[in-house]
């Protein structure tokens, strides 16, 4: 399976097409835009997500239901365009007009100046629009696909805040389901009702400072069958997959699974995880340190993955930066921009684990139709449980 997205935070819409899906797979748009509207919550988020009320639209490879096996094709209109068809008119605008509205104060942080020396921009425009985290939004919409079709199988997916800034929520070990229904209740999405408060408080404090704050994120996968991924070649390893995924989101800096770098302080007897067999269940690890994986490939066990995310490039107290036409030291313009996005962060990335989880699935027990594949599938969890 794979996937091209395309359209820019200001434009008339963001595109996404997939390929590779089975046919008859049952889908809709409604837990489509279940995902969208939960990536526009959480405490920190700015005015945009007071403007879009994010919705895609099927256009392509689904009818009464079901996949056909084509190519799906998804669409998320920008309800900002309005305010913005002259300066992102595909049209030619004349030079020096209000139309053009160049920008040519690169941002620290983001990919502007990067992006214009690379492309030859002399409008950091033509960068900052596509580089936009606004991006996330098809690829949580795609992501919301997968997942129903992960959904077929059992698996299940969950996300919880680990971090906001200096305010670290306590481990809780809950059944997915719980973890499922009280971050979804929380505004930070947290299960520690203590941290929470906290880190409200430190999100408004930043806001109030001209600040912004990152943190971690955890995603949980439940129900994946053991071998996803393989260790036979290094960009079939599914761990590392998933790894590239969630640091290719906006403002990802670092990954982890597992007990994670963590592992680094403890001696190997405290790292590893005992394998044991249970008669009627089979072989299970005593421990999950290694967050479901060994080799590259899924052990049976949950995935956990963790993510850190720094806090957002483009701060209401602007950073220092440099005008690429006179050379001379500026404050960096200020673009509509959020506090936190901490929570909506986590939001993005279970869907992007979602789409490289059910991707190795379908690499596993591909097939031309759901049919195909839950014979497969069958097939090899009977296989082994017989080993």
């Amino acid at each position: 399976m794979r996937y091209l997205t395309a359209g820019e935070t200001h434009g008339p819409q963001l595109t996404a097409i997939v390929e590779g899906l089975p046919s008859n797979l049952p889908l809709t748009g409604e837990p489509i835009n279940e995902q969208l509207a939960r990536r526009q919550k959480g405490h920190g988020r700015g005015k945009r997500m007071q403007i879009e009320k994010d919705t895609a639209q099927l256009v392509g490879g689904v009818r009464h239901g079901k996949t056909t096996g084509a190519p799906v094709a998804l669409v998320v209109e920008n309800k900002d365009w309005k305010a913005w068809t002259t300066v992102m008119s595909i049209e030619d605008v004349e030079e020096g007009s209000e139309g053009k509205r160049r920008v040519n104060r690169p941002r620290p942080g983001h990919a502007d100046l990067n992006g214009g020396l690379k492309y030859n921009q002399r409008d950091l425009r033509n960068i900052l629009e596509r580089s936009s985290a606004r991006e996330t939004t098809v690829r949580v919409a795609v992501g919301a696909i997968a997942r129903q079709f992960l959904a077929q199988f059992g698996i299940k997916i969950a996300g919880q805040v680990i971090r906001i800034g200096e305010i670290v929520a306590k481990r809780q070990e809950l059944p997915i389901d719980d973890l499922i229904r009280i971050t979804e209740e929380s505004p930070v999405r947290v299960v520690d009702k203590e941290a929470e408060a906290l880190m409200i408080a430190a999100i408004d404090q930043a806001k109030a400072d001209g600040d912004t704050l990152g943190g971690i994120v955890e995603v949980i996968v439940e129900g994946v069958p053991v071998g996803l991924g393989s260790h036979v070649q290094w960009d079939r390893k599914l761990d590392g997959r998933i790894a590239q995924a969630v640091v290719s989101i906006q403002a990802f800096k670092g990954v982890e699974f597992g007990i994670g770098f963590e592992a680094a302080e403890r001696r190997g007897s405290k790292v590893h995880d005992e394998i044991l067999y249970e008669e009627g269940h089979g072989f299970r690890r005593g421990s999950n340190r290694a967050g479901g994986f060994e080799g590259g490939m899924t052990t049976g066990e949950p995935i956990v993955v963790r993510g850190v995310m720094k806090p957002i490039s483009t701060l209401y107290k602007p950073l220092a930066s440099v005008d690429i036409d006179t050379k001379e030291a500026f404050s960096a313009q200020v673009e509509r921009s959020d506090t936190c996005a901490v929570p909506a962060a986590g939001v993005i990335m279970e869907n992007v684990v979602a789409w490289e989880v059910a991707r190795a699935f379908m690499e596993k027990f591909g097939g031309d139709s759901m049919e195909e594949i839950r014979a497969n599938y069958d097939n090899y969890l009977a296989q082994v449980g017989r080993y």
